[in-house]
């Protein structure tokens, strides 16, 4: 499990649990929109939600997904007036835990331990962004949605008889999201790999049955737990 966000995550609930608001978003609900002014920072209490960006154009982007015990804050926090480069959008009913901007930063700036918390916390997120940004300019469409696979099944990973469930229900349209491609080309693309046997589907969600196929064709490196994910 990721000890940064644990331990970031851990410090903040205990320090605000009982100062902070309780905040509940039913499925297909923002939590905020892009460009919206940044008032406060929010604790993932339960459930999952998507950070994304829509396209003048109407296409949605999904840039990661999120589930329990998460920290959402915008990386310009402790700039003036702040906005969101990204919307909140609720995948199942969430629960979170609102922290004001101002109480935040004001803790943030008189406690060392929990600046260095955040440090690590902000570090491993750029890595990952990073490594995903690579992955599509170096392997294109295809591996990037290899790579979307190998860290879901990192993520939501279970092992079955016939080889890994992602246990999370994903639409072709909200994998196309998360590889910023279009459902049709991420269809296609996932009848070849059922037709390789790499995977098959149970119900909505996906058992990849060769791993070692998709690692070898995006050469990758085996990133440990904390760095390969879609968070």
């Amino acid at each position: 499990m990721d000890d940064f966000r644990i331990s970031l995550y851990s410090f903040l609930l205990q320090r605000f649990i009982d100062k902070g608001k309780i905040l509940k978003v039913k499925p297909g609900n923002t939590l905020f929109e892009e460009c919206e002014r940044v008032k406060n920072i929010y604790l993932l209490l339960e459930g999952s939600l998507a950070l994304g960006r829509s396209h003048r154009k109407g296409k949605e982007f999904t840039l990661k997904i999120l589930d329990g015990e998460e920290v959402l804050i915008e990386y310009q926090m402790f700039k003036e007036a702040p906005k969101y480069h990204f919307h909140a959008k609720a995948i199942t009913e969430c629960k979170f835990l609102q922290i004001k901007k101002e109480d935040f930063e004001e803790f943030m700036l008189g406690d060392m331990r929990a600046m260095s918390y955040l440090t690590r916390w902000l570090s491993s997120r750029y890595i990952k962004s990073q490594l995903r940004c690579q992955d599509l300019m170096i392997n294109g469409k295809k591996g990037g949605l290899y790579s979307i696979l190998i860290r879901l099944a990192s993520r939501y990973g279970i092992r079955v008889n016939d080889g890994i469930l992602i246990d999370l229900p994903l639409t072709h349209q909200e994998l196309a999201n998360l590889t910023y491609g279009t459902r049709e080309v991420i269809q296609r693309m996932l009848k070849e790999l059922r037709e390789e046997e790499i995977i098959l589907y149970d119900g909505q969600k996906i058992i990849i049955k060769d791993l070692s196929y998709l690692k070898r064709e995006t050469d990758c490196q085996n990133c440990p737990s904390e760095i390969c994910g879609v968070n």
